[in-house]
């Protein structure tokens, strides 16, 4: 078994993985990672190869669920942290453990025969990671509805160019250039959305991968994108979103 630690503490670092070891010693910890930037680099060229991820909540650049954002991990995973108030949202991604520190070596111990459970229903280590990321898979949301004069109307998710913010409001944006407000802030739709198919290139705009036209080298390091719709509005992918953004467009 490979397993990934993702931990911006050296101690708690090197102290999981002596309870790994001391676990099952042909557990191989193939690297310690302290940020969600190195994290998302190091997922994207190789998470096919691992069977388990350690990963704390907080690290030195930010919460670890951003990670999420920027790479589809289907792998399972164990949370370590000081906090419990993240454990709902732990449990909204692969997680089948939610650790609290100071973590003992019984913690760890029953959080790996957890996954051992799952293992020992399937023939291998693959279709337990299988078998987690179907228990743990998002419903995306299929349909929109929004209201036209005195009527409602259903809206197809795959039909939606982009969503966008002005002020307090949201709207989306069909591939029948037609607009309308919906009921939700940005964060929800993040939520809601395939991030396959969608990605929040700013605060303000949400594009669809199959309505993007265009891609434009712009200033200061940022991207400009043309919509396949017509659109009024600059859409500009910010400077902390291009690595992620490039990685997303590319099938990364």
């Amino acid at each position: 078994m490979k397993v990934l630690i993702i931990e911006d503490e050296v101690p708690a670092a090197e102290k999981l993985e002596r309870y790994i070891s001391k676990y099952d010693n042909s557990i191989q910890v193939v690297g310690i990672i302290n940020s969600i930037k190195e994290s998302v680099h190091f997922l994207t060229d190789h998470l096919t190869t691992l069977d388990l991820i350690f990963m704390d909540i907080q690290l030195k650049d930010g919460l670890s669920f951003e990670i999420f954002d920027k790479v589809q991990v289907n792998k399972p995973v164990i949370f370590t942290t000081a906090f419990n108030e993240y454990a709902v949202d732990a449990f909204k991604v692969n997680s089948i453990a939610y650790l609290l520190k100071p973590i003992t070596f019984t913690d760890l111990s029953i959080a790996m025969k957890k996954l051992d459970s799952l293992k020992a229903q399937f023939s291998s280590v693959e279709h337990a990671n299988l078998m987690v990321e179907k228990l743990t898979r998002k419903n995306y949301k299929e349909r929109f509805m929004v209201k036209v004069g005195d009527h409602i109307k259903s809206i197809k998710t795959e039909d939606i160019e982009l969503f966008f913010a002005e002020g307090r409001d949201a709207y989306l944006v069909t591939n029948a250039k037609r607009k309308f407000i919906i009921d939700f802030k940005m964060e929800e739709l993040q939520e809601m959305l395939n991030n396959t198919i969608f990605f929040r290139v700013n605060r303000t705009f949400i594009v669809n991968i199959n309505a993007i036209k265009d891609v434009l080298v712009y200033s200061n390091s940022r991207l400009k994108i043309t919509p396949t719709v017509d659109f009024d509005k600059e859409i500009i992918v910010s400077r902390e979103k291009v690595t992620a953004f490039k990685e997303w467009f590319s099938g990364g």
